[in-house]
């Protein structure tokens, strides 16, 4: 009788795009240290997850993210909590995922694929020697879902037209009203420059001023 085969996948296949992110993301805090740059402006790797636990474990300081008359509130927390929490443990607090008690636990495929990309990347991109990933497909697709919704939080007053579009011709997004500026790249390069990240590897197409006006439009948030 022959001998029966048990194939065992690997646990990283059955976790969600934003499970694999945020492993990523801890992979990259751990490597680089709370006194990495990052390209949040002012923020060491430190500030970055403290920032995190914050969004996640701190209901009453997590609104002041979004809501600019609640920031004061928000900061002052965030700041305890870089200053309190031992770098370890802040980083496995990130790694454990959301609390039970937090709205992000179940909206985590959802909500987290976006920012735990985003985050990684302004760790591994404010490194002299960063280099860019291959993304998996299931990742890209599920970045490129998030591409319209950060395009609406983070593109502000834009100068143009805005199209958002990856190199095989798909639209994911548009803003703006005038002349029309494309802004082609991966899923993950769109989303990271409707996040305002600098290094996102993009390229731009239309008229030269309103190109221009575009590269240096407030985006992010």
């Amino acid at each position: 009788m022959p001998r029966r085969v048990i194939v065992v996948r690997p646990r990283l296949q059955r976790m969600t795009a934003a499970q694999r992110e945020r492993a990523a993301l801890v992979e990259s805090l751990r490597e680089h240290g709370p006194d990495a740059p990052t390209l949040c402006e002012g923020w060491t790797s430190r500030d970055l997850a403290a920032h995190l636990v914050v969004r996640e474990r701190r209901l009453d300081a997590a609104p002041g993210i979004l809501v600019p008359q609640l920031a004061g509130y928000t900061e002052r927390v965030q700041a305890k909590v870089t200053a309190s929490t031992d770098w370890e443990k802040l980083v496995d607090m990130i790694a454990a995922g959301p609390p039970v008690y937090s709205p992000f636990k179940l909206l985590d495929p959802f909500v987290n694929v976006a920012e735990m990309f985003i985050h990684n990347e302004d760790v591994r991109r404010a490194q002299p020697t960063w280099e860019p990933r291959e993304l998996d497909g299931r990742l890209a697709a599920a970045l490129a879902g998030q591409v319209a919704n950060m395009a609406r939080m983070g593109i502000k007053k834009p100068p143009a037209r805005i199209l958002l579009v990856t190199p095989d011709g798909r639209r994911l997004a548009a803003a703006g009203r005038g002349p029309e500026v494309t802004v082609t790249g991966a899923p993950g390069e769109l989303l990271l420059f409707a996040a305002g990240r600098g290094p996102a590897q993009v390229n731009f197409a239309g008229p030269e001023d309103a190109v221009a006006a575009v590269r240096g439009s407030n985006r992010g948030f």
